[in-house]
């Protein structure tokens, strides 16, 4: 009996045997990430990605996507996203429609970190992961004495004469137009929730209308800057950043009036990998890996701790932390973009916009 059971173990053994040598480990499923392309995308690869990969052995895959929630809903299953970068309000709409999963951020960060994330909470199931901002540049060429300083001088074509580049979209541009007759930031979003607030907006808008040229991409702004196209434009700050640092391009950026926005990472629900998603969240969402993200391209980090740890960019050695949106030491005025009230007003600020357009033909 023993010698028979002994034997059967032994077999069990060198079949066991037999099939991890034919077989080996279990690799690791890839998770797949949607972003946005370009530097990035590029930074995102360096300072989370790898790093990811590195000490969970997990690869990450990423494909490119415009931000909308109409990608999500047509791309995120069919092309099995598992984790997506989302802008605030976007993630809000998504989140409503059920097509993201519902987080618990305390759960993947520590309840402690949540008082250390600024200047946006968690939502149902969206976390802050880094800010951008849209901002007023200038041609340094154009004006050789007195520059512009302050969001009212984009309004002011008298003082600084030329063309402005603006996004054709109401998007930021009729915010700064009520900053520039002096509403307060704390109540510019009210305002233009009324009637009153869009007619005073579209107004001033008025006032530039002959000398706007219009932009769709944004890496144009910085290009109708660098080849003077325009003496002013809107656009993002790592757009002109990089036209400034990379390009030598005479690109000055004004932070007065600066309309700071929030990226967010979110989870598609059609995910078969949520738990893993989960992993890549809460490594994301470290003040390590933010810092590293933010000394490579300058998108300020959500979370205060992270801020200490900002250095020199790796490459071109510019100390970052001067350049990022949220950094406390810029003058002027800023504007936290709100997200709820962009995800609830976009429809009726689009036909207003687009009635506003239909007037110069």
């Amino acid at each position: 009996m023993w010698l028979a059971s002994g034997r059967k173990r032994m077999l069990r053994s060198s079949f066991a045997a037999l099939w991890i040598v034919l077989c080996g480990p279990v690799p690791a499923q890839e998770l797949t990430v949607a972003t946005w392309g370009g530097a990035y995308e590029a930074a995102q690869r360096q300072a989370v990605f790898a790093p990811f990969t590195e000490a969970t052995g997990r690869k990450v895959a990423a494909v490119q996507y415009d931000g909308t929630v109409a990608a999500l809903r047509e791309r995120g299953g069919p092309e099995g996203w598992d984790v997506i970068d989302m802008l605030a309000d976007q993630a809000r709409v998504a989140c409503a429609e059920g097509l993201l999963l519902r987080l618990d951020a305390p759960s993947l960060v520590g309840r402690a970190a949540m008082e250390d994330f600024s200047p946006r909470a968690s939502t149902r199931c969206a976390i802050p992961q880094n800010v951008y901002a849209r901002v007023m540049a200038y041609d340094e060429r154009a004006f050789p004495g007195i520059k512009p300083t302050r969001i009212r001088d984009f309004f002011d074509t008298a003082g600084f004469p030329g063309k402005r580049a603006i996004q054709r979209s109401p998007d930021g541009i009729l915010e700064w137009a009520l900053l520039a007759e002096g509403v307060p930031p704390e109540q510019v979003y009210g305002l233009l929730s009324t009637d009153r607030g869009l007619r005073l907006a579209f107004r001033t808008l008025d006032t530039i209308r002959a000398d706007i040229i219009w932009w769709d991409d944004p890496a144009e702004p910085g290009q109708m800057l660098a080849e003077r196209r325009a003496v002013m434009a809107s656009g993002f700050n790592g757009r002109f950043f990089d036209m400034a640092t990379r390009d030598a391009a005479p690109v000055n950026i004004v932070w007065d009036g600066r309309i700071i926005g929030t990226e967010v990472w979110a989870i598609p629900a059609t995910t078969d990998r949520a738990q893993a998603a989960r992993d890549f969240l809460a490594f994301a969402l470290r003040p390590a890996s933010m810092a590293r993200f933010s000394e490579l391209i300058p998108y300020g980090p959500t979370r205060k701790s992270a801020f200490a740890q900002i250095g020199l960019n790796p490459v071109t050695g510019v100390p970052m932390r001067v350049h990022l949106p949220n950094a406390p030491q810029h003058a002027g005025r800023a504007l936290i973009r709100d997200s709820a009230w962009n995800a609830h007003t976009r429809d009726l600020r689009q036909r207003r916009f687009e009635a506003w357009l239909d007037q110069e033909e």
